[in-house]
């Protein structure tokens, strides 16, 4: 269960990633609409695998809390696998030029969207242990 749930959350975030990019080429308009990610997202994305176990504890609660929950925990693992990745030159992403940036690795203004992933991972999660059980360990 475990490595299905990261390879599902890895496959996952890729194309969630892929289509997020490429949509920000409209704004440049850019209408080939490139869309693109790194193979380093794979495991990061698929530690949102850990939203099963989260999940347990906070099913009770609105989504939008356990969205801002959800939220808070993609943040800081961005932060903490970024300062990895860029302590070794290999972090794909830089949002150094944005007014919202932490550190060049997180962008505080992408809360809504994160909120949203976290979400989108919890249903797909539930979805993927039958909807009508609790999240499996793994």
């Amino acid at each position: 269960m475990v490595g299905r749930n990261f390879c599902i959350c890895g496959l996952t975030g890729w194309c969630m990633e892929i289509l997020f990019t490429s949509a920000g080429c409209l704004l440049k308009h850019d209408k080939r609409m490139i869309g693109q990610t790194s193979v380093w997202m794979f495991p990061i994305y698929g530690m949102a695998a850990c939203i099963g176990p989260v999940y347990r504890k906070i099913r009770k609660l609105p989504a939008l809390f356990r969205g801002g929950i959800y939220s808070i925990g993609i943040f800081s693992f961005e932060y903490l696998s970024g300062s990895v990745l860029k302590k070794h030159h290999l972090c794909p992403w830089d949002y150094g030029d944005a007014k919202t940036s932490v550190d060049g690795l997180i962008r505080l203004d992408y809360a809504p969207f994160w909120m949203a992933a976290g979400l989108l991972f919890e249903r797909i999660l539930l979805y993927m242990d039958g909807d009508k059980k609790p999240l499996s360990n793994g």
